[in-house]
């Protein structure tokens, strides 16, 4: 795949725990995004399907991914994007190498069903919370990165309390 030239802004979605169920409201936010990733428990294999008609899918699988098409799915996934590279796992407690070592900008995951984004070693740990059926009163959310000059931000994005 050829990267983006470092000067010019590339917006990426990132979505996860969709488990089966895909609103629209999410089709919505995930609009303009030139790449879209999914960080597992995706339920559905007609999930990444829609998905794909907004951008290129990258997607790996979570533990409620079961089936055929599931099987298609790799556990993680290593993106390179304009200039940097992004880590992708579903369950962030199954990390087992060191992000800032293998010059990793980001690491993405899912799992928790919470939003969460923070930078420790120089990396961006990025949980974009969960797009699908709504849970423990969390909100119902998604992600984007810009990823520009070789470098990356993450943002949350609310679809519903």
């Amino acid at each position: 795949m050829a990267s983006q030239p470092k000067s010019i802004a590339m917006h990426i979605g990132v979505i996860s725990d969709t488990h089966g169920l895909l609103r629209p409201e999410v089709i919505e936010a995930l609009r303009g995004s030139e790449r879209i990733i999914h960080a597992g428990d995706v339920g559905a294999a007609e999930i990444l399907e829609r998905l794909a008609k907004v951008a290129p899918v990258t997607a790996i699988r979570g533990n409620v991914d079961k089936g055929a098409w599931a099987r298609r799915l790799p556990e993680t996934e290593v993106l390179e994007v304009g200039g940097i590279s992004i880590y992708v796992l579903h369950d962030l407690a199954e990390l087992d190498l060191k992000p800032e070592a293998a010059g990793f900008a980001a690491v993405i995951s899912g799992h928790s069903h919470i939003p969460k984004q923070e930078v420790r070693a120089a990396v961006l740990y990025f949980n974009p919370g969960s797009a699908g059926p709504r849970r423990f009163r969390l909100p119902v959310t998604v992600g984007r990165l810009v990823v520009k000059g070789g470098t990356v931000r993450g943002e949350i994005v609310k679809i519903a309390d």
